[in-house]
């Protein structure tokens, strides 16, 4: 039979379906206290070992007028002769017409560690009367590079490890007027710095005093801010800030002042790469005399080695392959 009791309220909010309940998530503890020894920190001794039998690539380009010390910095910079002068000893030295491209690749192997290293050199730049355009032949370089990158990349069955010839770095060489930045350089550095990590340099700074090195630098750091030119390492690129604090030591250097050498010289019994002047020897390797250890510290010896590789990878080119794959889609 049926009840005439009225129905109990309940004061309890309805059901919420089950799909609909919000989840949510207890903080977790940030560490976890081992009971023993488990070997996870093997897993970095097995990528050492793993990338030391496989090796890397860096390839670099170096761009600057004749007579800079293009090819001393690189031989200074690698220890070695991995850049070859462009004429030897006693042979006439032809400015060519128009920009060439001379690749030079090296295996560098230290301490079981192996390097394949590219020196890209750019002979005829800036030399010329008329040097419209002169960097039309660097760009597509680089370009060409992205384009065979990306080509293998895009294969249905593609390698394990694809060849990478892209630049990871261009040390820009600047004339040691001790005035300003040309227009070529400007020009050059405006357009570069979108598809390649720059790294400007003064260029043999040993002809300037220190005063006129500070004042030189401080204007080029002012022309670079007022052409919004961002040359490496760029802020927008700073992980955290670790990696800003850094970075703002090193952007308050740049454009280092360097001197490459050679040749060794006996200095206070010590074996040491320098200039010899007759009011004494210019110790490259020594940052009271230039900021060579600055720029090889930059490129090889900190963490901004592999940073150049990544910067390249995934911000360079990957707008160049954004740009790409959006052409080939198009009707």
């Amino acid at each position: 039979g049926s009840s005439l009791e009225p129905e109990k309220c309940s004061m309890e909010p309805p059901a919420v379906p089950e799909e609909e309940v919000p989840v949510t998530m207890a903080p977790g503890p940030v560490g976890c206290q081992l009971l023993g020894y488990v070997g996870i920190e093997a897993v970095l001794d097995q990528m050492k070992i793993k990338t030391m039998k496989m090796g890397f690539e860096f390839n670099i380009m170096v761009v600057g007028q004749s007579g800079l010390g293009k090819s001393t910095m690189v031989n200074t910079l690698f220890k070695s002769k991995v850049s070859r002068k462009s004429s030897q000893p006693g042979q006439e030295e032809r400015i060519p017409k128009t920009v060439q491209l001379h690749s030079i690749t090296h295996v560098i192997e230290e301490k079981g560690v192996k390097m394949k290293l590219t020196v890209t050199d750019t002979p005829g730049f800036g030399d010329q009367i008329n040097n419209e355009n002169c960097w039309d032949p660097i760009i597509k370089y680089i370009n060409e590079q992205y384009e065979r990158y990306l080509r293998e990349e895009i294969l249905i069955t593609r390698k394990r490890k694809i060849p990478d010839t892209r630049v990871h770095g261009c040390v820009y060489f600047v004339p040691p007027t001790g005035h300003w930045l040309r227009p070529l350089d400007l020009e050059f550095m405006r357009r570069l710095s979108k598809i390649v990590n720059v790294v400007p340099v003064i260029a043999k700074a040993d002809t300037l005093t220190l005063e006129e090195r500070a004042e030189f630098k401080q204007r080029i750091q002012e022309d670079l801010k007022a052409h919004a030119i961002s040359v490496y390492p760029q802020e927008d690129f700073d992980q955290d800030p670790e990696d800003r604090a850094l970075n703002d030591r090193i952007r308050e250097k740049i454009p280092f002042a360097v001197v490459g050498a050679d040749q060794e010289h006996q200095v206070n019994g010590k074996r040491v790469l320098g200039r010899k002047t007759k009011w004494g020897i210019i110790e490259v390797e020594n940052p009271a005399h230039c900021e060579f250890p600055l720029l090889q510290d930059l490129l090889i010896r900190r963490s901004h080695l592999q940073d150049l590789k990544d910067i390249t990878h995934n911000v360079h080119y990957e707008s160049y392959r954004v740009r790409r794959l959006n052409e080939s889609n198009r009707p």
